[in-house]
């Protein structure tokens, strides 16, 4: 089949950092094509380059036979190359209807007016044609969820009929509706003789959906996989240059005795997202909560955190209460947020900025006066400990791979050294050597008597880490589950649906 997709010795540096050293790869008509490898490799700098996000500094490119040189993600999508970003990319201030047609209302526009009516019915036939007729296209994109977002902008993407669709690590912010989704999608464009380039750190997810696998490391294609060559042991030592040495998830399950609880809450509600909820946490716990996407583990991590306050019920640490985030804080509570960009980063102020906003009582002399010296102490002890890549502290965090931005927002309580850590999707986008160590990181901060509350999608990592697990569904409390050898996917899915 010819090649629809090619792009040569393609080089981008940004400062002293290189992103890509002399790529070159293709991909051909009725093709899924995977690219793999840690955070910062340069799979999603070398594909926003060709869907017009950004521009090489050396290198060419094709679409279709032709020089390819689109001037931004509009231009390339709509010429035939579409890009839906691991992050979130909707305007949160215009409806739905208005986020899939941005830029674009000339059609609906009659002199100074615009038919928003013909607007709405025609972005509500986008979601319902890639089915996500749950969501109301006439509703801001702000009030959607993380899922509901995305997939606004999968529908902006379809909309449009592309030739080549570029997924990158969309499916970690879904549920398993929003994945099948993009799977089906996936699949439909595969069988129409298009091509798809498939993002992903889920060695499963992209050795079941993909025809040939890529791997790059350190801005280099190390190795192409044939999909008669798919083995995970060759794949993750390719893309980490080494074999993986340790345990991935925990291997105890001896049975520990019951500690002191550190925070309980009592009777919560708040809407349909949480329904009468009560739970405790015991001191250095890992405690999992899992569920479908919409069940209200979400909005629990919130609440427990104070960023929404529930309706009714209370919450305590150590028999006291607290309503606000900065109380939370002082009784040793941190948040990592599903959505990392916008609720637990600050994209735009350096990796210090971001570190230390949270450590700022612990710097201050005498709660008043922070000196330079201190401050850099404090937060160089958190990028060292963390093995955070980057020039220096005072590096964007925009610049970041996902992984380091991820370590970045554990940073911010680590430095505080919170006793209780709520965890929202805390390994969403980032690759399996950063998984490792996060998970190493996690036991480690349990086995000094720290507290996790870990809220997932996954369901290998939450049997893998926890010591209990409750499951959630429609905003209530369905089941408790104890660590267990014998405790499978099949065991917890069965209290989810």
């Amino acid at each position: 089949m010819p090649d629809i997709v090619e792009i040569k010795n393609m080089s981008k540096r940004f400062g002293p950092t290189v992103a890509l050293d002399d790529v070159s790869l293709s991909a051909c008509s009725g093709e899924v094509l995977g690219l793999i490898g840690e955070n910062g490799s340069g799979k999603s700098t070398a594909t926003s380059i060709y869907a017009g996000m950004q521009k090489c500094d050396e290198g060419t490119m094709l679409f279709k036979g032709q020089p390819w040189n689109p001037l931004s993600m509009n231009d390339a999508l709509a010429k035939g190359v579409g890009m839906i970003v691991q992050e979130n990319g909707t305007v949160p201030g215009i409806s739905a209807a208005e986020n899939i047609f941005l830029g674009e209302t000339a059609e609906f526009t009659n002199g100074l007016f615009v038919n928003r009516k013909k607007m709405i019915e025609k972005a509500q036939n986008a979601l319902d044609r890639i089915g996500a007729d749950h969501i109301n296209a006439a509703l801001p994109a702000g009030a959607l969820d993380f899922q509901d977002r995305k997939l606004v902008e999968i529908a902006r993407v379809m909309e449009k009929n592309p030739d080549v669709l570029v997924v990158d690590e969309t499916t970690t912010a879904l549920s398993q509706k929003g994945r099948d989704i993009i799977y089906r999608i996936m699949e439909e464009m595969k069988n129409a003789g298009k091509t798809v380039i498939f993002i992903s750190h889920d060695l499963d997810e992209i050795m079941n959906r993909c025809d040939r696998l890529t791997v790059l490391r350190d801005g280099k294609i190390i190795r192409t996989f044939n999909s008669d060559e798919f083995e995970e042991g060759a794949i993750k030592a390719a893309m980490i240059g080494r074999e993986l040495s340790g345990s991935y998830y925990r291997d105890d399950y001896e049975e520990e005795t019951e500690s002191e609880t550190v925070l309980t809450a009592e009777h919560l509600n708040l809407t349909d997202q949480l329904i009468d909820f009560s739970m405790e946490v015991r001191k250095g716990e890992i405690l999992g909560i899992g569920g479908l996407s919409h069940c209200g583990m979400h909005t629990l991590g919130k609440v427990l955190f104070a960023a929404e306050k529930a309706e009714s019920g209370t919450i305590k640490v150590h028999d006291h209460t607290y309503e606000n985030e900065a109380a939370a804080m002082k009784e040793g509570i941190g948040y990592v947020a599903k959505d990392r960009d916008t609720e637990s980063l600050v994209l735009e102020a350096s990796i210090k900025d971001n570190i230390a906003i949270a450590g700022l009582d612990r710097i201050a002399v005498k709660k008043h006066f922070i000196f330079r010296k201190n401050e850099n102490r404090y937060v160089d002890e958190q990028v060292a400990s963390l093995s955070i890549k980057c020039n220096d502290s005072s590096q964007y965090v925009s610049t970041l791979s996902g992984g380091n931005k991820q370590k970045v927002a554990f940073g911010k309580w680590m430095g505080r050294d919170s006793q209780i850590l709520i965890l929202d999707c805390p390994t969403r986008g980032v690759d399996i050597g950063v998984k490792q160590s996060m998970y190493q990181l996690m036991y480690r901060m349990k086995q000094e008597g720290k507290s996790i509350i870990l809220i997932s999608e996954e369901m290998a990592e939450l049997i893998g880490m926890s010591d209990r697990l409750l499951i959630m569904k429609d905003g209530r409390l369905q089941k408790e589950l104890k660590r267990s050898r014998e405790l499978s996917e099949a065991d917890v899915i069965e209290y989810m649906i």
